[in-house]
């Protein structure tokens, strides 16, 4: 996970119609930025399933 993403944990995620996978569609570092976002992202898309994930580093993941 690159240093930008590490600075901004909130994503917003879309389920893919296979409702199997999630697509990141965004990254925020504050909460509330994600939250609007998200209402953004509900109101304009309202056939989708959208959530808000916070996304961590895997500290297994090796730094490139």
């Amino acid at each position: 996970m690159a240093y930008r993403d590490k600075l901004r944990p909130w994503t917003v995620a879309r389920l893919l119609p296979n409702n199997l996978q999630w697509l990141r569609i965004g990254r925020y570092r504050t909460k509330s930025d994600a939250e609007g976002h998200l209402q953004w992202w509900r109101w304009n898309v309202p056939d989708t399933k959208f959530e808000l994930i916070w996304d961590l580093p895997n500290p297994t993941d090796s730094e490139s």
